[in-house]
């Protein structure tokens, strides 16, 4: 299977090369006609183009999560006697999808978000100028299947922005030049990968293509099962085992390590990235990527709180839980707010993230070996920043993977979002990470200040755009710039996010909980619990959707799907555990609830508080 796969991709790769279009180091504008023209900046000969939404239904993993959306208003479809009240705790993405589908199935949930913006960690909230920050850079794959079935379901696909089917690599060691990995319209996959690899000759050497080939042939023929047993290796290390080539690391895994969990290599689960490799492999259109056209909550919270109002659900703001309150038996007797109002539903669900649930687990709870295993997983610290420019930087029109020591991606919102779009000056939004020891990091940049990331940051952007960051004396790093670079930062923004998505460091896998409990009535929900797209958009709103279809199969009459299994080791040890009270929530605002911020004096001493590890 190797060798043909190799073969045929070579042979197109020749044929390939010798037609301009198929270039692989053509310039990074020119494409396909697109479906929006949008003007020209003096500044810039950048032009922003839509691409048309490819073909992303044609795939046994869309057509499943199609038919997971299809069975809540029919097989799992509700009674009005078998109409559940249910409640949420969390309107972040896996709180909105599991209320969203629960309405499907002809219940009444209500979502009590502490906060006054919904999405959690894709929040995002207008400065005093106006402009949006965000908690994230967030992109949309054509291989989350359940996630544009959401768009689908809610008639807004045409809020996606789809760029050309790219792979965008700044280059590290040619200061301000850039590789790509070019998919060609009509290959099916996996041969597109394939030939998309072959035909970069900036970032690899033939012979090490082919030497990276084998070890993930069993990927393609025992699926899963291979890539689940791969999660106590790091990428480092499943790169050793296998003989993979070391320049593989630096070349390109090290930028999709960075992508998806915000860690090197040497911590992050070769599971992660063969999960999304499995994806792009089987999937002709997996890899290419699209921007949302606006700010998250008006474009896509927006619509899944309409969508949800409009079934009979609610959606409460401001209404943080004080305490999950049980009853002798250890069953839910109720949510008490902070405000003192005692919440009584038939169902209780829990979308918060990992780090706020393991503060909430009511005494009685917390000797079962289900809620002892969360103590195995943590957020991991990250690091959004937006940076407005004074001019055009030097930019593409798409994702941009940066290679960098410091970076992880970044995009020019001004020409990639039609929102954020401006003609004569440039924002670029970018993840700072690895940013904490966790995470690979030689740094907890988390208790750094601001002015010292954004100086960080700036020596970075100094050598990804030599020609265009200027010598600015407020930023050191960029002492050696010369004087051809004109561009000074206007102003700029520095989100944190203490504990975002689960640290997918090897060996967590196993102890991600099920969406089934051991509390009756008691379900959970989350990008962290098991599911197999892992910490991202799309794993939120999965497990949102798998959590709403426990409730739902419930409501029926019908037994609990099984809870997953639990190691031994922590069967064993969690009776020794010596129960408290819970900690609870501390504090108002993002910070306190698991999302992103600014830090201010009042945040960051809260942080110190209840976190202080992120200081250490």
């Amino acid at each position: 299977m190797k060798t043909s796969l190799l073969a045929f991709a070579a042979a197109v790769a020749t044929s390939a090369q010798a037609c301009s279009a198929f270039m692989p180091h053509t310039h990074l504008t020119s494409a396909p006609t697109s479906t929006r023209s949008v003007h020209k900046s003096a500044a810039s000969n950048l032009v922003m183009r839509d691409y048309p939404k490819p073909n992303v239904e044609d795939t046994d993993n869309y057509r499943y999560a199609e038919a997971m959306s299809k069975s809540f208003g029919t097989n799992l479809k509700a009674s009005p006697e078998q109409k559940k009240k249910v409640a949420i705790i969390g309107g972040g993405l896996s709180g909105l999808a599991c209320a969203k589908y629960l309405v499907d199935a002809g219940h009444e949930p209500t979502v009590y978000e502490a906060r006054d913006v919904l999405g959690g960690k894709v929040s995002a909230w207008q400065d005093e100028d106006g402009d949006w920050i965000e908690t994230g850079l967030h992109i949309f794959f054509g291989a989350y299947p359940n996630m544009m079935n959401v768009f689908a379901e809610l008639g807004i696909h045409d809020r996606l922005q789809w760029k050309i089917h790219q792979m965008i690599f700044a280059m590290q060691e040619l200061p301000g030049e850039f590789t790509t990995f070019d998919f060609i319209p009509g290959i099916p996959a996996p041969f597109n990968f394939g030939l998309a690899i072959l035909m970069n000759q900036k970032m690899l050497t033939l012979g090490e293509k082919i030497q990276t080939a084998p070890p993930l042939i069993p990927m393609l023929i025992e699926g899963q099962d291979f890539i689940d047993a791969q999660d106590e290796l790091s990428v480092t290390d499943f790169m050793r085992k296998y003989g993979m080539p070391e320049r593989i690391n630096s070349e390109v895994f090290i930028a999709m390590a960075k992508a998806l969990d915000f860690i090197d290599p040497d911590k992050l689960s070769m599971t992660v990235v063969l999960t999304a490799m499995n994806r792009f492999l089987n999937e002709s259109n997996g890899l290419q990527m699209a921007f949302l056209d606006g700010n998250q909550p008006d474009r896509l919270c927006e619509p899944m709180k309409q969508h949800v109002e409009k079934g009979g659900g609610n959606i409460v703001m401001n209404a943080p839980v004080k305490e999950i309150v049980t009853n002798e038996d250890g069953t839910v007797d109720h949510l008490l707010l902070r405000s003192g109002e005692k919440v009584e539903a038939d169902e209780y669900i829990s979308a918060m993230p990992v780090d706020i649930v393991k503060r909430m687990i009511p005494k009685k709870w917390q000797q079962m070996p289900y809620f002892r295993q969360f103590d195995e997983l943590e957020g991991i610290p990250v690091i959004n920043l937006h940076m407005w420019f004074d001019r055009k930087l030097t930019a593409v029109d798409h994702l941009c993977f940066s290679r960098s020591p410091l970076l992880s991606v970044y995009a020019d919102m001004s020409v990639t979002c039609k929102e954020y779009e401006d003609p004569d000056k440039s924002m670029l939004e970018l993840v700072f990470a690895p940013c904490s020891p966790i995470a690979g990091g030689k740094v907890n940049w988390i208790s750094k200040t601001d002015e010292q990331i954004i100086d960080a940051t700036m020596g970075e952007l100094a050598r990804l755009f030599p020609k265009d960051i200027a010598n600015d004396e407020r930023w050191p790093s960029t002492s050696k710039q010369g004087p051809n670079g004109q561009a000074k930062l206007e102003k700029y923004a520095v989100v944190k996010v203490p504990r975002s998505v689960y640290a997918a460091i090897p060996g967590r896998n196993k102890y991600r909980p099920s969406q089934t409990t051991p509390i009756p009535h008691f379900t959970m929900a989350g990008d962290w619990t098991s599911q197999k797209f892992l910490g991202s958009m799309e794993g939120a709103v999965l497990g949102g959707k798998l959590a709403a279809e426990v409730v739902s199969n419930r409501a029926l009459g019908n037994p609990d799907k099984p809870i997953k299994d639990i190691q031994q080791h922590i069967v064993d040890a969690a009776t020794e555990y010596e129960p408290r009270e819970p900690l609870g929530v501390k504090g108002e605002g993002a910070i306190a609830f698991g999302a992103g911020a600014q830090l201010k004096k009042d945040n960051e001493a809260l942080l110190r508080e209840v976190d202080a590890v992120q200081f250490a």
